[in-house]
């Protein structure tokens, strides 16, 4: 069987998962440990040398990285191919994929920094959710443009264009920035979001959350240097040009933020 390592949280876990799911594969999702205190350790790493989620292990195969497992699976099982057809449709929703990835993930990331681990107060988290507004509107009118008149982002059919965009649009919900009502963009991601592959992804969110682990008290565990969230490139840029840069170097000073891990 699959093993999928997983954390429901993950917007690029879930995108895996709806690929296994859609696909009709069966899987197990076990959630490594020593991921909030950048202890990691084991089978994952050695799947996952960079010791993040999302990491496939298929047999003797092991692949890291959302995109890449991505690939893998509509390589080896592709009944029903969550690629578009031709060769500019999938360059079209892996140009969507890669903004959604990158850019946009950044803002919902930078807005969990400070609503639950309270990296900033006061003013300097008001110029931080200021900013995360602005830039998820653009991205909203810019996601409606791409979606035209398509139904879905992928074209006829739900697929990689898709599952590439709904786990950050329902991390923006959830955040407080649904698309406007009576947009193209909301129809679509109430379309999506009935799909029993992506329905299952926020009742795994659901479950985690019933099961305890809420950011409460994870503001505590970041000023005692017992949870570090990971920094990578394109989130340390976002908070940085939002007005974040002394967040950063103060989770450097108090040694509560990380990088990626050395290789070897």
């Amino acid at each position: 069987m699959i093993t999928l390592y997983d954390h429901p949280f993950s917007p690029y876990a879930q995108k895996v998962k709806i690929s296994l799911k859609e696909k009709g594969l069966a899987y197990q999702a076990p959630m490594p440990g020593g991921l909030g205190a950048g202890g990691a350790q084991g089978a994952f790493v050695e799947a996952s040398p960079r010791a993040e989620v999302p990491a496939l292990v298929d047999g003797d195969v092991a692949i890291f990285d959302s995109t890449i497992i991505l690939e893998y699976l509509d390589d080896a099982y592709p009944d029903p191919p969550m690629r578009p057809a031709s060769a500019a449709e999938r360059a079209r929703v892996r140009m969507l994929e890669e903004v959604m990835d990158t850019h946009f993930e950044a803002i919902n990331w930078g807005l969990s920094e400070i609503r639950w681990f309270r990296r900033a107060e006061g003013a300097a988290a008001e110029t931080l959710f200021a900013a995360a507004k602005t830039q998820t509107e653009g991205f909203f009118a810019w996601l409606e443009n791409q979606l035209g008149e398509r139904e879905w982002f992928n074209g006829d059919s739900f697929g990689w264009g898709d599952l590439s965009v709904v786990p950050y649009l329902n991390g923006s919900v959830g955040h407080g920035h649904p698309p406007a009502e009576g947009t193209k963009l909301s129809a679509w991601l109430a379309r999506a979001n009935a799909r029993p592959s992506v329905a299952a992804c926020v009742a795994d969110i659901a479950a985690l959350n019933s099961a305890g682990a809420s950011m409460t008290n994870v503001a505590e565990l970041v000023e005692q240097g017992l949870f570090k969230r990971e920094y990578r490139d394109h989130r340390l840029e976002w908070m940085i040009k939002s007005g974040g840069v002394d967040v950063v170097l103060k989770g450097l000073e108090r040694d509560n933020i990380r990088f990626a891990p050395a290789f070897g």
